[in-house]
């Protein structure tokens, strides 16, 4: 039961964190991006599924064009006279190297139609993965403009605008990393559902890119809980009836 990854429990939880960034960050892009990223894993639950199962259109094409082959061969096979006389060896030579000609080439189709499925499926998910790819730099773009060592220093014109306080930094992204991990798990259910190095090598770089991306946020969420321990805390209100000490400029 917890020995492979649920792509059912990966959309449901994109979609309670879609709900958590709309309401902490109402009107936000970052709030439709994990949107679509919702929608690419539910997408990708029912791709990885469909690439799972064997294809038997392609299995009995692919069967029907290589018996039509070696029929063909065997018909003209009947057909081909034998000579055994010395006059003939030079014929007998071009027999034989036509004869290995048709073998490669016959033997060459019959591994492209065998492992025609294969690519096919190889082609589909890499084309997914490269869908995934790309939302994963949109999520990454999201966060790039959000320097927490902004706020120990004065903005200049051309820097972004700046709206968000500390606490709200931290937890925006703290969301973009969240959904750069729940985008590698995505990508990972595609590493689980085949055996193809190329798809498994494909899954492993984008997890490794969040991992990277991911580390680099984390970074600035400790850099801007450190801006916030660092500041100082309000002074509070002298209580009622307690004696206000006398200023230190007394005017004459």
């Amino acid at each position: 039961m917890y020995r492979s990854l649920d792509s059912a429990r990966i959309v449901a939880t994109l979609e309670q964190l879609e709900r958590r960034v709309t309401e902490r960050f109402p009107g936000a892009s970052l709030a439709s991006v994990c949107a679509e990223l919702t929608n690419v894993a539910r997408e990708n639950d029912h791709r990885a599924k469909r690439l799972a199962r064997p294809n038997y259109v392609l299995r009995l094409l692919s069967a029907f064009i290589i018996l039509a082959g070696v029929s063909l061969i065997l018909v003209v096979a009947n057909y081909l006279e034998v000579k055994r006389d010395t006059e003939s060896i030079f014929s007998t030579l071009q027999g034989i190297d036509a004869g290995l000609n048709i073998f490669l080439v016959g033997g060459a189709t019959v591994i492209f139609l065998a492992t025609l499925e294969t690519r096919w499926k190889r082609q589909r998910a890499l084309a997914d993965l490269d869908e995934l790819r790309s939302i994963i730099h949109v999520v990454d773009m999201h966060q790039l403009t959000k320097d927490p060592s902004s706020l120990l220093s004065e903005p200049t014109p051309s820097s972004p605008a700046r709206h968000l306080t500390p606490l709200d930094l931290v937890r925006y992204l703290d969301y973009c990393s969240e959904m750069l991990s729940l985008a590698a798990k995505v990508a990972a259910v595609y590493a689980q559902s085949t055996k193809d190095p190329q798809v498994v090598a494909a899954s492993s770089d984008l997890q490794q890119l969040t991992a990277n991306l991911s580390s680099k946020i984390w970074q600035k969420i400790r850099i801007a809980q450190s801006t916030v321990v660092a500041a100082p805390a309000p002074a509070a209100p002298p209580a009622a009836g307690a004696a206000i000490p006398p200023s230190s400029t007394v005017k004459a």
